[in-house]
C-alpha cells in the first residue's frame, strides 16, 4: 500500500510520481558523460544537481530557503525547507522511494509533469548520480512530522531508511563527499558556488540562499526580491545606465512564462544573458532570436513613428538597437529542449514566436508610455548607426587585405608556411625588440610573429568605428582572417592558436589584458572555441658552473636553489623577452616540448564582464575598490 502525503499547497506527491528510467551501473564507469568531466567542473556540477532539486521545488511554491554549508573535509551539504522526499514504498521497485531516487538513474518527480510543472533539474542527471559519484552521502528527510535518515556509499544503499526523531517542518538535507578516487581535485571552489549561488538567487525572485563556508568562515545570504531585475541592476552597477530604471515585465503565453529586464547604458557592447527554466544557455536558442526580433521590430516602428528615422534612411539593424544594452531574459516552459555542444541552446521552435510577441508587444507600449526614456535609447541607436557605416568602411578596407603579403602588413607579419589549423599558431608578441628574437627563433613552418607597437587602445572605452581606425588592431584583424562585429566568421580563421606573449613585467601585464579586453568584447568566439592563449616566459635563469636552468616562478626559483645547494650560483631576472637571444627565447616560451601555454577560458561570463569594465572602463571607484581588495594577492611587483 502507498501512503500519500500533501504538500504546502495541498498537491498529492507520492512515491507514484517518481518514475525509474534505468539503472545506476554505468555512472561510476564513465563518470564524465554525466557531469561533464571529473574536473573542477564536474566537481561543482554535483553541488548544482543538488540545489536544482531544491529550486524546483522553490518553482513549485513549496520551498523558499536553500542552505550549502562547505565542511573543512570538502564534504558539502544542502538543505531545503520543501516538502521532503517520499518515504514510501515505491510501487516499481519495492524500495524506499528515498532509496529509489537515490540509486536509480532519472528515477524522479521530474519525468512527469503533474508532480512538477516547470522543473530546471530536467536537464541535469538527478542526485542519483552525485550519490554514485560520492564516497558517502547521508539523506535526511523531514516529512510526515517525523525525520528520517539513510546512508549510502558509492551509491549503494549501507543502511535502512529509519526513523532518528520527530519533526515539525519539512524538507530534505543532502550531505555528500565526493569520491577521491573520481575527482581530480575534491576542493570547492567558494567564488564558483558564490557565482552560482548568487545567479540562481536572481532567477528566483525572493527565494533565500545561504552559502556558508566552514573552511574559511565565510557566509553569504542571497534574497533578491526584485529577480531578474535586480539581476540587472547588479550587473550594471560598474556602468553608466542612460536611463534611470530598468524596464521589466513578465507575462504568459500557452505555459510558457517569459521575464524580461533591460537597461540600456553608454558602453559599445551588449550583455545578453538568456535563461530557461534557470539553466543558463549561453548558446542562446530560439528564447535570444525571440528577443532579439521583437527588439529590433518595436525600436524601428517607434523610430519611423516618431521620425527618429527619416523616410529614406535604412532601418536600424539589430547590432544598433542592441548597443550598450544590458538585457536578463528568464523563461520557464514545461517541456525544454537544449542543443548545442554543452547541451545549452533552447532549441523549442514554438518559443521563439512566444517571446517575440510578448516582448514586442510590451516594449510597442513601454516606449509610447516613456517618451523621455524613448528618446535616449532611440538616439543612442541611430548614433550607433552612423558609427556603423563608417566602420563598414574600416571593415570592407580590413576584408579586402585579408589575403596576405608583402604589400599588406610590410615588417610586421612574419608568416608561416602551415594552413592547417591543428598545428599553425600567432604570437603577438611586444615590441620590436621581442619580436625580431621570436621571429628570428620560431619554427617558419608553423608558428607566425605578428610584433605590436606599444600598448593597443583600451577598447572598452572606444565604439566600433574608433577601434577599427586603429592601426595595430587592424594588423590583428587582418592577420586572424575573421573579419570584426557583425562580419565575424570564425570559420575563416587562419590559426589555430593566437598566442599572447608579452614581458613578465607591469607593463607586459598591463598589454595582455588590454588584448584580452579586445578579444572578449570583439572576438569572443576565439576565447569560446579555445584559440586564445598566454605564453609563459621565465622569470629567473640561474646559472651554476655549466649547469643553466630556467625559473617560472618565485617556488619554482627557491626549489632549485635549495638543489643547487645555495652556493657558487648567479641568478638573471628576465623583465623583458627582448632580454633572450632567439634560441633561449624558442626553447622557454615557444618550443611545443618544453613551454607552457595557458588557454584563456570563460567560466564566468557575467563575472568576465564585471572584471573588464571594472579594470578598463571609466569609473575610478570600483577600480579602486578591486585593487584594494585583491593588492594582498600580487605575487611579482615591479616598483
Amino acid at each position: 500500500m502507498v501512503q500519500e502525503a500533501n504538500d504546502n499547497n495541498g498537491r498529492h506527491y507520492t512515491a507514484k510520481d517518481i518514475q525509474v528510467l534505468e539503472g545506476l551501473e554505468p555512472v561510476r564507469k564513465r563518470p564524465g558523460m554525466y557531469i561533464g568531466s571529473t574536473g573542477p567542473k564536474g566537481l561543482h556540477h554535483l553541488v548544482y544537481e543538488v540545489v536544482d532539486n531544491s529550486i524546483d521545488e522553490a518553482l513549485a511554491g513549496i520551498c523558499d530557503t536553500i542552505k550549502i554549508t562547505i565542511y573543512d573535509d570538502d564534504s558539502v551539504s544542502v538543505e531545503d525547507n520543501g516538502s521532503g522526499i517520499p518515504v514510501e514504498i515505491h510501487p516499481q521497485t519495492g524500495k524506499s522511494t528515498v532509496e529509489t531516487v537515490l540509486t536509480i538513474l532519472h528515477a524522479g518527480g521530474k519525468f512527469n509533469n503533474s508532480a512538477y510543472k516547470v522543473s530546471g533539474g530536467l536537464h541535469g542527471v538527478g542526485v542519483s548520480v552525485v550519490n554514485a559519484l560520492s564516497e558517502w552521502l547521508v539523506a535526511k528527510v523531514r516529512r510526515n512530522g517525523k525525520e528520517y535518515m539513510q546512508r549510502f556509499e558509492r551509491g549503494i544503499s549501507v543502511s535502512e531508511l529509519e526513523v532518528i526523531g520527530n519533526s515539525d517542518s519539512t524538507g530534505t538535507t543532502i550531505h555528500f563527499m565526493p569520491d577521491k578516487s573520481i575527482f581530480e581535485t575534491i576542493e570547492f571552489s567558494f567564488e564558483t558556488l558564490e557565482f552560482r549561488m548568487r545567479e540562481m538567487a536572481f532567477l528566483n525572485k525572493g527565494i533565500k540562499i545561504i552559502l556558508n563556508d566552514k573552511r574559511n568562515d565565510i557566509l553569504k545570504e542571497f534574497h533578491y526580491e526584485g529577480g531578474i531585475k535586480s539581476f540587472v541592476e547588479y550587473i550594471n552597477k560598474n556602468k553608466t545606465p542612460i536611463h534611470k530604471d530598468v524596464i521589466y515585465f513578465e507575462s504568459e503565453k500557452d505555459s510558457t512564462i517569459v521575464e524580461l529586464a533591460l537597461q540600456y547604458t553608454d558602453g559599445y557592447t551588449e550583455n545578453i544573458y538568456t535563461f530557461a527554466n534557470n539553466i543558463n544557455t549561453i548558446e542562446g536558442g530560439t528564447h535570444l532570436s525571440g528577443l532579439r526580433s521583437a527588439i529590433t521590430r518595436a525600436i524601428n516602428d517607434y523610430g519611423r513613428k516618431y521620425s527618429f528615422l527619416k523616410e529614406k534612411e535604412e532601418n536600424l539593424s539589430g547590432e544598433d538597437v542592441r548597443e550598450g544594452l544590458t538585457a536578463v531574459l528568464s523563461i520557464k516552459l514545461p517541456n525544454p529542449q537544449f542543443e548545442g555542444q554543452t547541451k545549452s541552446k533552447l532549441g523549442n521552435s514554438e518559443t521563439r514566436g512566444i517571446v517575440d510577441s510578448l516582448i514586442y508587444d510590451y516594449l510597442n507600449n513601454y516606449l509610447e508610455e516613456n517618451p523621455k526614456a524613448s528618446k535616449i535609447i532611440l538616439d543612442k541607436a541611430v548614433s550607433a548607426q552612423r558609427a556603423r557605416d563608417a566602420a563598414r568602411k574600416a571593415r570592407e578596407l580590413t576584408r579586402r587585405k585579408s589575403i596576405l603579403d608583402n604589400t599588406t602588413l610590410p615588417g610586421k607579419l612574419a608568416d608561416c608556411q602551415s594552413s592547417d589549423l591543428s598545428e599553425n599558431e600567432i604570437y603577438l608578441v611586444e615590441g620590436d625588440s621581442a619580436g625580431g628574437s621570436a621571429k628570428q627563433g620560431r619554427d617558419k613552418k608553423y608558428q607566425a610573429i605578428l610584433p605590436l607597437k606599444g600598448k593597443i587602445m583600451n577598447v572598452e572605452k572606444a565604439r566600433i568605428d574608433k577601434v577599427l581606425g586603429y592601426e595595430e588592431i587592424k594588423a590583428m584583424i587582418t592577420a586572424f582572417g575573421t573579419g570584426i562585429g557583425s562580419d565575424f566568421n570564425i570559420e575563416k580563421l587562419r590559426y589555430g592558436k593566437i598566442i599572447i606573449m608579452t614581458d613578465a613585467d607591469v607593463d607586459g601585464a598591463h598589454i595582455r589584458t588590454l588584448l584580452l579586453t579586445f578579444f572578449y568584447r570583439y572576438m569572443k568566439e576565439l576565447i569560446e572555441k579555445g584559440h586564445i592563449y598566454i605564453a609563459q616566459p621565465p622569470l629567473y635563469k640561474v646559472t651554476k658552473g655549466k649547469k643553466e636552468v630556467y625559473c617560472y616562478s618565485d617556488k619554482e626559483l627557491d626549489d632549485i636553489l635549495n638543489e643547487l645547494g645555495r652556493t657558487n650560483y648567479s641568478i638573471q631576472r628576465y623583465k623583458g623577452l627582448g632580454e633572450m637571444n632567439a634560441d633561449q627565447l624558442f626553447d622557454t616560451t615557444m618550443d611545443p616540448e618544453t613551454r607552457t601555454l595557458l588557454r584563456v577560458q570563460i567560466s564566468d561570463d557575467i563575472n568576465a564582464d564585471e572584471i573588464f569594465t571594472t579594470l578598463m572602463g571609466d569609473k575610478v571607484e570600483p577600480r579602486r575598490e578591486f585593487i584594494e581588495e585583491n593588492a594582498k594577492f600580487v605575487q611579482n611587483l615591479d616598483i
